[in-house]
Protein backbone atom coordinates (compact mmCIF):
# COMPACT_ATOMS: atom_id res chain seq x y z
CA UNK A 1 0.00 0.00 0.00
CA UNK A 2 1.27 3.28 -1.05
CA UNK A 3 2.58 5.53 1.92
CA UNK A 4 0.41 8.60 2.48
CA UNK A 5 2.40 11.83 1.85
CA UNK A 6 4.93 13.40 5.06
CA UNK A 7 3.73 15.86 7.49
CA UNK A 8 6.64 18.17 8.53
CA UNK A 9 6.59 19.45 12.35
CA UNK A 10 6.97 22.91 10.81
CA UNK A 11 8.20 23.38 7.17
CA UNK A 12 9.19 26.71 5.86
CA UNK A 13 6.68 28.70 4.47
CA UNK A 14 7.35 31.10 1.65
CA UNK A 15 4.97 33.84 0.28
CA UNK A 16 6.50 34.66 -3.06
CA UNK A 17 7.77 37.54 -2.60
CA UNK A 18 11.55 36.81 -1.96
CA UNK A 19 12.35 36.44 -4.80
CA UNK A 20 11.77 40.30 -5.79
CA UNK A 21 14.60 40.49 -2.91
CA UNK A 22 16.93 38.14 -3.93
CA UNK A 23 16.98 39.63 -7.41
CA UNK A 24 17.59 42.64 -6.15
CA UNK A 25 20.75 41.62 -4.53
CA UNK A 26 21.83 39.77 -7.44
CA UNK A 27 21.20 42.52 -9.83
CA UNK A 28 22.96 44.99 -7.21
CA UNK A 29 25.79 42.43 -6.25
CA UNK A 30 25.01 42.83 -3.01
CA UNK A 31 25.22 39.07 -2.39
CA UNK A 32 28.10 38.99 0.54
CA UNK A 33 26.96 39.51 4.63
CA UNK A 34 26.05 43.07 4.90
CA UNK A 35 24.08 45.28 1.99
CA UNK A 36 21.07 47.18 1.88
CA UNK A 37 18.12 44.18 2.36
CA UNK A 38 20.23 43.45 5.50
CA UNK A 39 19.98 47.42 7.14
CA UNK A 40 15.87 47.48 5.92
CA UNK A 41 15.54 44.52 7.70
CA UNK A 42 16.94 45.87 11.16
CA UNK A 43 14.81 49.13 10.32
CA UNK A 44 11.48 46.83 9.88
CA UNK A 45 11.82 44.85 12.56
CA UNK A 46 12.58 47.07 15.30
CA UNK A 47 9.43 48.97 13.63
CA UNK A 48 7.43 45.34 14.07
CA UNK A 49 8.16 44.68 17.41
CA UNK A 50 9.22 48.98 19.13
CA UNK A 51 12.65 48.67 19.71
CA UNK A 52 15.42 51.28 19.02
CA UNK A 53 17.89 48.86 17.56
CA UNK A 54 18.52 45.48 15.84
CA UNK A 55 21.53 43.79 14.72
CA UNK A 56 20.89 41.06 12.07
CA UNK A 57 23.14 38.28 12.92
CA UNK A 58 23.49 34.13 11.44
CA UNK A 59 21.47 32.63 14.13
CA UNK A 60 19.92 33.29 17.11
CA UNK A 61 22.46 30.83 18.86
CA UNK A 62 25.01 34.00 17.41
CA UNK A 63 22.53 36.61 19.09
CA UNK A 64 22.72 35.20 22.49
CA UNK A 65 26.49 35.07 22.48
CA UNK A 66 27.07 38.23 21.30
CA UNK A 67 24.28 39.88 24.39
CA UNK A 68 26.92 37.91 26.55
CA UNK A 69 29.68 39.23 25.32
CA UNK A 70 27.98 42.49 25.84
CA UNK A 71 27.31 41.81 29.26
CA UNK A 72 30.92 41.29 29.80
CA UNK A 73 29.86 37.53 31.08
CA UNK A 74 33.13 35.68 31.98
CA UNK A 75 34.82 33.05 32.97
CA UNK A 76 33.78 32.32 36.50
CA UNK A 77 30.48 33.98 36.11
CA UNK A 78 26.90 32.62 37.16
CA UNK A 79 23.73 32.74 34.42
CA UNK A 80 20.61 31.89 35.43
CA UNK A 81 18.70 29.74 32.89
CA UNK A 82 15.42 28.24 31.57
CA UNK A 83 15.72 24.41 31.20
CA UNK A 84 13.09 23.43 29.72
CA UNK A 85 13.87 24.53 25.80
CA UNK A 86 16.34 24.19 23.17
CA UNK A 87 20.34 23.75 24.22
CA UNK A 88 21.33 26.78 21.93
CA UNK A 89 19.81 28.89 24.67
CA UNK A 90 22.26 27.42 27.18
CA UNK A 91 25.63 26.72 25.03
CA UNK A 92 26.45 30.64 24.60
CA UNK A 93 26.98 30.64 28.22
CA UNK A 94 29.77 27.94 28.15
CA UNK A 95 31.29 29.30 25.06
CA UNK A 96 32.23 32.62 27.51
CA UNK A 97 33.40 30.03 30.03
CA UNK A 98 30.56 30.79 32.62
CA UNK A 99 28.56 28.71 34.46
CA UNK A 100 24.45 27.70 33.89
CA UNK A 101 22.56 27.35 36.42
CA UNK A 102 19.03 25.63 35.55
CA UNK A 103 15.47 27.49 36.32
CA UNK A 104 12.25 25.37 36.26
CA UNK A 105 9.29 26.02 34.59
CA UNK A 106 5.75 26.86 36.30
CA UNK A 107 2.54 25.49 34.35
CA UNK A 108 0.22 28.24 33.50
CA UNK A 109 2.99 29.04 30.80
CA UNK A 110 5.33 26.18 31.12
CA UNK A 111 7.98 29.04 30.62
CA UNK A 112 10.32 30.01 33.82
CA UNK A 113 9.36 29.67 37.13
CA UNK A 114 9.36 33.29 39.37
CA UNK A 115 8.86 31.17 42.33
CA UNK A 116 11.92 28.86 41.57
CA UNK A 117 14.11 31.86 40.08
CA UNK A 118 13.32 33.67 43.33
CA UNK A 119 14.50 30.95 45.59
CA UNK A 120 17.69 30.74 42.93
CA UNK A 121 18.46 34.46 43.71
CA UNK A 122 17.70 34.41 47.67
CA UNK A 123 20.70 31.65 47.94
CA UNK A 124 22.93 33.60 45.12
CA UNK A 125 22.71 36.73 47.21
CA UNK A 126 23.39 34.97 50.37
CA UNK A 127 26.59 33.47 49.04
CA UNK A 128 27.48 36.41 47.50
CA UNK A 129 27.61 35.36 43.84
CA UNK A 130 24.63 36.59 42.01
CA UNK A 131 24.30 35.84 37.96
CA UNK A 132 25.75 38.14 35.19
CA UNK A 133 22.74 37.71 33.56
CA UNK A 134 19.19 35.97 33.07
CA UNK A 135 17.91 34.32 30.00
CA UNK A 136 14.28 34.03 29.79
CA UNK A 137 13.14 32.13 27.28
CA UNK A 138 9.45 32.00 25.36
CA UNK A 139 8.68 28.38 24.68
CA UNK A 140 6.49 27.71 21.61
CA UNK A 141 5.38 31.08 21.30
CA UNK A 142 3.98 31.55 25.07
CA UNK A 143 5.63 34.63 26.85
CA UNK A 144 6.64 33.91 30.46
CA UNK A 145 5.60 35.49 33.15
CA UNK A 146 7.77 38.84 32.58
CA UNK A 147 6.18 41.20 35.08
CA UNK A 148 7.20 39.02 37.93
CA UNK A 149 10.28 38.14 36.43
CA UNK A 150 11.50 41.77 35.65
CA UNK A 151 10.46 42.67 39.24
CA UNK A 152 12.60 40.22 40.77
CA UNK A 153 15.81 40.98 38.31
CA UNK A 154 15.11 44.48 38.73
CA UNK A 155 15.30 44.08 42.04
CA UNK A 156 19.00 42.18 42.34
CA UNK A 157 19.56 44.64 39.44
CA UNK A 158 20.62 41.60 36.70
CA UNK A 159 19.75 42.29 33.51
CA UNK A 160 17.51 40.03 31.50
CA UNK A 161 18.02 38.21 27.23
CA UNK A 162 14.86 37.41 26.38
CA UNK A 163 15.28 34.46 24.30
CA UNK A 164 12.18 34.94 22.08
CA UNK A 165 13.46 32.84 19.27
CA UNK A 166 9.99 30.71 19.50
CA UNK A 167 7.57 33.83 19.86
CA UNK A 168 8.50 36.38 16.82
CA UNK A 169 4.78 38.31 16.78
CA UNK A 170 3.78 37.20 20.21
CA UNK A 171 2.75 39.49 22.59
CA UNK A 172 2.44 40.31 26.64
CA UNK A 173 0.24 42.52 27.76
CA UNK A 174 0.41 44.44 24.40
CA UNK A 175 3.70 44.84 23.99
CA UNK A 176 5.79 42.52 21.55
CA UNK A 177 7.89 39.75 22.97
CA UNK A 178 11.43 39.87 23.01
CA UNK A 179 11.29 43.81 24.18
CA UNK A 180 11.33 43.24 27.72
CA UNK A 181 14.73 42.25 28.42
CA UNK A 182 17.76 44.23 27.83
CA UNK A 183 18.39 42.85 25.01
CA UNK A 184 16.20 40.24 23.12
CA UNK A 185 16.88 37.60 20.76
CA UNK A 186 14.62 36.30 17.62
CA UNK A 187 15.74 33.29 14.97
CA UNK A 188 15.23 32.62 11.56
CA UNK A 189 15.46 29.01 11.14
CA UNK A 190 14.27 27.08 9.09
CA UNK A 191 11.43 25.80 11.08
CA UNK A 192 10.62 28.98 12.80
CA UNK A 193 7.05 31.19 11.77
CA UNK A 194 9.04 33.18 9.70
CA UNK A 195 12.57 32.01 8.00
CA UNK A 196 15.27 33.55 6.16
CA UNK A 197 16.95 29.72 6.00
CA UNK A 198 19.22 30.31 8.54
CA UNK A 199 19.65 33.82 10.32
CA UNK A 200 18.49 35.78 13.93
CA UNK A 201 18.23 38.96 15.36
CA UNK A 202 19.84 40.74 18.23
CA UNK A 203 17.37 43.61 19.64
CA UNK A 204 17.69 46.27 22.15
CA UNK A 205 16.65 49.92 22.87
CA UNK A 206 21.05 50.38 23.62
CA UNK A 207 21.97 52.02 20.74
CA UNK A 208 26.09 51.90 22.05
CA UNK A 209 25.49 48.30 23.16
CA UNK A 210 24.15 46.98 19.40
CA UNK A 211 26.71 49.11 17.64
CA UNK A 212 29.22 47.05 19.27
CA UNK A 213 27.08 43.87 18.47
CA UNK A 214 27.91 44.64 14.81
CA UNK A 215 31.42 45.64 15.64
CA UNK A 216 32.11 41.89 17.21
CA UNK A 217 29.53 40.00 14.46
CA UNK A 218 32.13 41.21 11.98
CA UNK A 219 35.82 40.06 13.24
CA UNK A 220 35.91 43.20 15.24
CA UNK A 221 38.03 44.88 13.00
CA UNK A 222 39.07 48.17 13.83
CA UNK A 223 38.45 51.20 12.04
CA UNK A 224 41.93 51.50 10.41
CA UNK A 225 42.55 51.31 6.33
CA UNK A 226 44.58 48.61 7.03
CA UNK A 227 43.04 45.01 8.94
CA UNK A 228 43.92 45.47 12.50
CA UNK A 229 42.07 43.89 15.68
CA UNK A 230 42.26 44.80 19.17
CA UNK A 231 39.68 42.39 20.51
CA UNK A 232 38.40 38.81 19.44
CA UNK A 233 35.11 39.16 17.18
CA UNK A 234 32.98 36.67 15.52
CA UNK A 235 31.86 35.96 11.70
CA UNK A 236 27.95 36.50 12.79
CA UNK A 237 26.26 39.05 10.37
CA UNK A 238 23.91 38.04 8.59
CA UNK A 239 24.33 37.81 3.99
CA UNK A 240 22.24 40.24 2.31
CA UNK A 241 20.14 37.73 0.19
CA UNK A 242 19.20 35.92 3.29
CA UNK A 243 18.12 39.48 4.80
CA UNK A 244 15.99 39.53 1.43
CA UNK A 245 14.15 36.22 2.26
CA UNK A 246 13.83 37.95 5.99
CA UNK A 247 12.26 40.98 4.55
CA UNK A 248 9.22 39.48 1.81
CA UNK A 249 9.04 36.97 5.53
CA UNK A 250 8.11 39.99 7.87
CA UNK A 251 5.70 41.34 5.74
CA UNK A 252 3.07 38.32 6.15
CA UNK A 253 3.98 37.92 9.70
CA UNK A 254 0.80 38.68 11.16
CA UNK A 255 -0.93 36.25 8.49
CA UNK A 256 1.20 33.08 9.80
CA UNK A 257 0.82 33.97 13.58
CA UNK A 258 -3.05 34.21 12.27
CA UNK A 259 -2.81 30.78 10.68
CA UNK A 260 -1.02 29.12 13.49
CA UNK A 261 -3.59 30.37 16.25
CA UNK A 262 -6.34 28.83 13.60
CA UNK A 263 -4.42 25.10 13.57
CA UNK A 264 -3.99 25.23 17.32
CA UNK A 265 -8.11 26.17 17.14
CA UNK A 266 -8.86 23.34 15.47
CA UNK A 267 -6.31 20.65 17.18
CA UNK A 268 -8.14 21.95 20.46
CA UNK A 269 -11.38 22.05 19.19
CA UNK A 270 -11.15 17.76 17.81
CA UNK A 271 -9.11 16.90 20.89
CA UNK A 272 -9.67 18.43 24.34
CA UNK A 273 -12.65 16.62 24.84
CA UNK A 274 -11.08 13.29 25.26
CA UNK A 275 -9.93 12.52 28.83
CA UNK A 276 -6.59 13.54 29.88
CA UNK A 277 -5.55 15.78 27.08
CA UNK A 278 -4.62 19.00 27.91
CA UNK A 279 -3.37 21.80 25.93
CA UNK A 280 -0.37 24.02 26.36
CA UNK A 281 -2.01 26.97 28.38
CA UNK A 282 -2.03 30.83 26.75
CA UNK A 283 -1.56 33.37 29.92
CA UNK A 284 -3.90 35.90 30.06
CA UNK A 285 -2.88 39.26 28.44
CA UNK A 286 -1.17 37.56 25.85
CA UNK A 287 -0.95 36.33 22.91
CA UNK A 288 1.09 33.17 21.61
CA UNK A 289 1.71 32.58 18.20
CA UNK A 290 1.71 28.95 18.78
CA UNK A 291 4.36 28.56 16.78
CA UNK A 292 3.94 24.80 17.65
CA UNK A 293 1.07 23.25 19.12
CA UNK A 294 2.01 21.23 22.46
CA UNK A 295 0.29 19.57 24.44
CA UNK A 296 0.51 16.94 27.80
CA UNK A 297 -1.02 13.63 28.10
CA UNK A 298 -2.33 12.04 31.11
CA UNK A 299 -1.46 8.22 30.87
CA UNK A 300 -4.01 7.18 33.35
CA UNK A 301 -7.00 9.29 31.95
CA UNK A 302 -6.61 8.53 28.39
CA UNK A 303 -5.27 5.30 28.33
CA UNK A 304 -2.58 6.19 25.61
CA UNK A 305 0.93 7.38 26.45
CA UNK A 306 2.51 9.67 24.37
CA UNK A 307 5.21 7.17 23.08
CA UNK A 308 1.92 5.09 21.60
CA UNK A 309 0.77 8.48 20.12
CA UNK A 310 4.33 9.28 18.84
CA UNK A 311 4.41 5.86 16.74
CA UNK A 312 1.14 6.14 15.65
CA UNK A 313 1.91 9.14 13.64
CA UNK A 314 5.26 7.90 12.99
CA UNK A 315 3.26 5.02 11.44
CA UNK A 316 1.38 7.17 9.18
CA UNK A 317 4.43 8.98 8.18
CA UNK A 318 3.35 12.46 10.63
CA UNK A 319 6.20 14.19 11.98
CA UNK A 320 6.09 14.89 15.80
CA UNK A 321 8.08 15.24 18.98
CA UNK A 322 8.43 15.47 22.51
CA UNK A 323 8.40 18.49 24.04
CA UNK A 324 12.33 19.68 25.25
CA UNK A 325 14.28 17.45 27.36
CA UNK A 326 14.90 19.97 29.86
CA UNK A 327 18.65 20.84 30.11
CA UNK A 328 19.73 19.76 33.83
CA UNK A 329 18.86 16.73 32.69
CA UNK A 330 21.37 16.62 29.92
CA UNK A 331 24.24 14.71 29.85
CA UNK A 332 26.46 17.58 28.96
CA UNK A 333 25.10 19.89 31.70
CA UNK A 334 25.75 16.98 34.22
CA UNK A 335 26.12 18.49 38.00
CA UNK A 336 24.54 21.45 36.88
CA UNK A 337 22.78 23.71 39.39
CA UNK A 338 19.04 23.32 39.69
CA UNK A 339 16.51 25.09 40.86
CA UNK A 340 13.16 23.13 40.64
CA UNK A 341 9.13 25.27 40.73
CA UNK A 342 8.63 23.50 44.04
CA UNK A 343 11.26 21.13 46.43
CA UNK A 344 9.06 18.39 45.60
CA UNK A 345 7.42 19.03 41.64
CA UNK A 346 9.92 19.42 39.19
CA UNK A 347 7.28 20.96 36.18
CA UNK A 348 10.29 20.62 33.63
CA UNK A 349 10.58 17.07 34.10
CA UNK A 350 6.86 16.38 33.94
CA UNK A 351 6.33 18.18 30.84
CA UNK A 352 8.68 16.49 29.39
CA UNK A 353 7.65 12.91 30.12
CA UNK A 354 3.85 13.88 28.92
CA UNK A 355 4.14 16.11 26.55
CA UNK A 356 4.11 16.39 22.71
CA UNK A 357 4.68 19.09 20.09
CA UNK A 358 2.10 18.61 16.92
CA UNK A 359 2.63 19.43 13.14
CA UNK A 360 2.05 23.07 13.04
CA UNK A 361 3.39 24.47 9.59
CA UNK A 362 1.51 27.47 8.89
CA UNK A 363 0.59 25.85 5.26
CA UNK A 364 -0.72 22.66 7.11
CA UNK A 365 -4.51 21.89 5.01
CA UNK A 366 -7.52 21.25 6.84
CA UNK A 367 -7.15 17.86 5.02
CA UNK A 368 -4.04 17.22 6.81
CA UNK A 369 -4.90 18.51 9.86
CA UNK A 370 -7.63 16.47 10.23
CA UNK A 371 -5.42 13.35 9.15
CA UNK A 372 -3.42 13.90 12.21
CA UNK A 373 -6.30 14.28 14.36
CA UNK A 374 -8.13 11.03 12.99
CA UNK A 375 -4.65 9.33 13.62
CA UNK A 376 -4.18 10.41 16.90
CA UNK A 377 -8.23 9.54 17.91
CA UNK A 378 -7.59 6.20 16.62
CA UNK A 379 -4.56 5.75 18.55
CA UNK A 380 -6.76 6.32 22.08
CA UNK A 381 -9.75 5.03 20.59
CA UNK A 382 -7.24 1.28 20.12
CA UNK A 383 -5.69 1.12 23.22
CA UNK A 384 -9.09 2.23 25.13
CA UNK A 385 -10.87 -0.73 23.50
CA UNK A 386 -7.00 -2.99 23.81
CA UNK A 387 -7.27 -2.31 27.74
CA UNK A 388 -11.10 -2.70 28.28
CA UNK A 389 -10.67 -6.58 26.19
CA UNK A 390 -7.87 -7.28 28.91
CA UNK A 391 -9.82 -6.33 31.64
CA UNK A 392 -12.74 -8.78 30.66
CA UNK A 393 -10.56 -11.40 30.67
Amino acid sequence: MKQEKRIFLSPPHLSGKEQKYIDEAFKTNWVAPLGPNVDAFEKEITHFVGANEAVAVSSGTAAIHLALCLLDVKKGDKVFCSSLTFIASATPIIYQGAEPVFIDSEPDTWNMSPQALEKAFKEAWHVGELPKAVIVVNLYGQSAKMDEILSICNHYNVPIIEDAAESLGSTYKGKASGTFGQFGVFSFNGNKIITTSGGGMLISNDSVACKKARFLATQARDPAPHYQHSSIGYNYRMSNILAGIGRAQLEILEERVKNRRLIFERYFQELSQIPGIYFMPELENTRSNRWLTSLTINETESQVTVEEVLKALTDENIEARPVWKPLHMQPVFKGAKYYPHTECESISEQLFKTGICLPSGSNLSVKDQMRIINCIKGAVNSNTKERDVIRII
